[in-house]
């Protein structure tokens, strides 16, 4: 074993290069892999004081053995002087949701908590085999050059960043390593169910692969990096034509869509609707995209569901609703400074003696948010002459008919002050004296 004892020392010394000291979170699953990492890492703060270490072992409670294997973690922490938090989470999953997904999910929300806010390093055990095990995946997905970029080596996470010390480490030559230093290790036997993709590829087929083609580790992870070169380069270009597209109000401007080729559309809206909802449609999702709400007929009010949300067209532009858009409550008796979380945003009103937005209200002028206020109301917005409509007004400022029941309308009493993020009334304007500022932006 000596060829990994060269490699153990080169990521100590790639860690101390590389990773900023401060505080370090080792994903500790108590398995072989996750155990190497920890006894390295040990090692690693015991050569270098400036850095700490704890690990965290996430009890997910899906499988009977649960709580034993909890305590082998704390026993193996406690003989190495690290501390040890066992984090239990309750993971289900919905009809047609992947329980390894959610697992997932719960686990990476339990270790963010354990990075402090000032930032930090949570690493993980992450090898080439499970590399080319995400890369054989995202094949059978389909996935484009952001799947198959597969795992980083780094990332950022939560407050600080995600590090993969391990990733050109075979699982062979860890198994090897952590039997020579006689490590004890859990053997979570779901890991030989073949129901899950992963154990399915991990049993019957990369054994294959290796005995063909040795090398296929390091060729798959030059694969993947290649791939992670391509997504930053189509993410540079996504952002650019979203500049170019993209309106105060969060919407995308068809005229400038319409001059993109059919891959750099796809590429903005993939950007666009991943940013916002945190996941992207299907090739076949983006082409409908097109035909049947941006080329739909004029008259038309086109929208279409996604897993991503509601896209609709209004005025000339593609909009993204999520699917739980709904009318926000009234809010009644605002007291300032005060913040408040509508919508997925933050409203915020704070005092200013200078640089105000309103003026202060007068003792028989409570302050109230109320929302769906009926379009035959009348309001004067500060700079324009005399009143119109609420209905008037919301078309020439071009707010769709889907977000005016999501705007917030701040009253003095019962007169409308400002429909927060869109007009001030002119006689609630503040002068030269003190007044309230008012802030709206994404939460």
């Amino acid at each position: 074993m000596k060829d990994v004892d060269v490699l153990m020392e080169s990521h100590l010394a790639w860690l101390a290069e590389q990773v900023r000291p401060g505080p370090l979170v080792v994903a500790y699953s108590g398995g072989m892999d996750s155990h190497v990492l920890l006894v390295w890492l040990a090692r690693f703060v015991a050569l270098h004081p400036a850095y700490t270490l704890t690990a965290v072992h996430v009890h997910h409670g899906l499988n009977l053995n649960a709580d034993a294997w909890a305590e082998h973690c704390l026993h193996i922490c406690a003989e190495l002087g690290v501390p040890c938090h066992v984090e239990r989470v309750a993971v289900t999953a919905a009809r047609r949701e992947s329980l390894e997904a959610r697992a997932r999910e719960a686990r990476y929300q339990a270790l963010a908590r354990h990075l402090p806010s000032s930032g930090g390093t949570l690493l993980t055990a992450h090898h080439q085999d499970d590399q080319l095990e995400t890369l054989l995946l995202a094949l059978k997905r389909g996935a484009g050059v952001r799947g198959l970029a597969a795992m980083p080596r780094r990332q950022a996470f939560a407050q600080g960043e995600l590090v993969r010390p391990l990733l050109d480490c075979s699982r062979a030559a860890l198994s090897g390593w952590a039997r020579q230093q006689r490590l004890q290790w859990i053997e979570d036997d779901s890991n030989q169910d073949e129901r899950f993709d992963r154990n399915f590829l991990r049993a019957q087929i990369l054994p294959r692969l290796q005995a063909r083609w040795p090398s296929i580790g390091n060729t798959a992870s030059r694969s993947a990096e290649l791939c992670r070169e391509q997504e930053a380069l189509v993410t540079e270009v996504a952002e650019l034509d979203m500049k170019a597209s993209l309106q105060a109000d969060d919407s995308l401007l068809l005229s400038q869509l319409a001059a993109l080729s059919l891959p750099r559309r796809h590429n903005v809206l993939r950007h666009w609707l991943r940013e916002r909802s945190g996941t992207v449609p299907e090739r076949g999702a983006l082409l409908r995209i097109w035909s049947e709400v941006a080329e739909a007929r004029q008259d038309a009010n086109p929208q279409l569901k996604t897993e991503c949300g509601v896209i609709r067209r209004y005025q000339g532009a593609l909009h993204w609703l999520a699917m739980a858009d709904e009318r926000p409550a009234d809010i009644l008796g605002l007291s300032y400074p005060g913040t408040w979380s509508i919508s997925g945003r933050l409203l915020s009103l704070s005092l200013a003696a200078t640089g105000a937005d309103l003026r202060l209200p007068r003792a028989d002028e409570p302050l109230s948010l109320r929302f769906a206020i009926r379009g035959g109301e009348r309001a004067h917005p500060a700079g324009r002459c005399g009143s119109r409509t609420l209905k008037k007004l919301w078309q020439e400022y071009g707010v769709a008919p889907w977000r005016r029941d999501q705007i917030p309308m701040l009253f003095y009493g019962e007169q409308l002050a400002a429909a927060v993020g869109v007009f001030i009334c002119q006689d609630f304007v503040a002068g030269a004296e003190a007044g309230l500022t008012l802030r709206w932006a994404p939460e």
